[in-house]
């Protein structure tokens, strides 16, 4: 059996993934990765590093593993942290979560595992790996989760081959409920924990707080852009057809204010602060350069909802690239564009300047920056920012 490195985060799953591992008879290292101690923003709990920290220790000491703490804040810093500040600066909504993935749990974490001889690295994701061989060479794909309520597999829609090769999900063939029932079974102290929310490692945070550490706020427009508003005409072409729709302070009334656009993402419902209207306000689009906030009335705004969207090539990654398809191709899909969206059906075409994932119902709140992500049956076969 293999020698893996399993990261204990103080969280029920990869505490009951670290005892499964054992069950198979590997070496298992429980580690616990130290990469975010500030409190600016968290709306609860002033160090919650700490607590992980004591609970992971508490489940290694239980299950009989040795156990380490690492620091990987100067990494998740530059590779997700900042990040995530320069998307908002944009104007786009970044999704940290999947290149906390992508950067830190199966790279910079990786690189700790191998030096400790370790053949694998295991985490608690709801997620699972299944391996080929393809023409003399294995290729690996990642399948979601058999608790549909719990998959994670869009978290992980940024990983490579190489990286999953080296990677084990020992909880992505059971249930929640099995989880649990295990953990308590087991007497281990995270059997009753809440799940965590909010960003990898940070926790759940007021966003403006947090992002005012360095975008700083700038008092701007609230503008109503009215229901009655008619759609611009469109070509037939799927370029056309994901173009943004444009927004000027022409086009309605001055409803509130705000203190900083790059605080706001298309879809968001909350924290607009304007009252007094028949339908929610949704927001419908923002500018950063000319510090505007566009809303609109319900959730059924025309200019909320749309069908098409636009990826890059040089974005499109393909976690299982012999399913990649060639200019003048489509693939039929099933697509979600955030995570615990309901997959949706889709149909990913490939073009000379672009991909297009062209949805079969009209999708709420598409913003720039947030990841799409498609499957075929089980497996999520590649993702990709959208862009507008």
């Amino acid at each position: 059996m293999a020698k893996v490195v399993v990261g204990l985060s103080g969280g029920v799953d990869s505490s009951v993934a670290a005892y499964q591992l054992l069950e198979a008879g590997h070496e298992v290292l429980g580690i616990y990765m130290q990469n975010w101690t500030e409190s600016v923003g968290l709306l609860k709990s002033d160090c919650p590093f700490e607590e992980d920290r004591d609970f992971a220790a508490m489940v290694a000491r239980r299950l009989g593993i040795p156990f380490e703490l690492v620091d990987l804040s100067e990494e998740y810093k530059h590779a997700v942290i900042d990040y995530l500040f320069e998307e908002y600066a944009r104007g786009r909504t970044p999704n940290p979560d999947v290149l906390c993935n992508r950067e830190i749990k199966f790279a910079a974490f990786w690189d700790v595992a191998r030096a400790r001889g370790a053949e694998f690295v295991a985490t608690g994701h709801y997620c699972r790996r299944s391996t080929q061989v393809e023409q003399g060479r294995e290729v690996h794909s990642l399948l979601a989760g058999l608790d549909r309520g719990k998959d994670q597999s869009y978290f992980l829609c940024q990983v490579n081959q190489e990286q999953l090769s080296h990677a084990l999900f020992p909880v992505g063939g059971m249930q929640k409920s099995e989880v649990r029932a295990l953990a308590r079974k087991l007497g281990l102290a995270t059997a009753q924990r809440k799940d965590s929310y909010g960003i990898c490692f940070v926790g759940k945070i007021d966003l403006p707080t947090f992002l005012a550490q360095r975008l700083k706020s700038r008092e701007g427009r609230i503008i109503e852009i009215p229901r009655s508003v008619t759609l611009p005409d469109r070509l037939e072409s799927l370029a056309e057809q994901a173009k943004p729709y444009p927004l000027t302070p022409a086009m309605g009334r001055v409803v509130g204010k705000h203190s900083g656009a790059q605080y706001f993402t298309v879809g968001q419902r909350k924290g607009l602060g304007v009252g007094g209207k028949e339908l929610p306000l949704f927001v419908l689009g923002i500018d950063v350069l000319e510090n505007v906030v566009y809303v609109g009335q319900g959730h059924d705004h025309p200019y909320l909802n749309r069908r098409v969207v636009r990826l890059e090539p040089r974005e499109v990654h393909w976690v299982n690239p012999t399913r990649e398809i060639a200019v003048g191709e489509e693939l039929r899909v099933d697509a979600r564009l955030r995570y615990r969206q309901p997959l949706q059906g889709a149909c990913l075409y490939r073009e000379s300047e672009a991909y297009f994932l062209r949805f079969d119902l009209p999708q709420r709140g598409v913003t720039p920056g947030q990841f799409a992500a498609w499957y075929v049956e089980d497996e999520l076969l590649g993702s990709a920012p959208v862009f507008y």
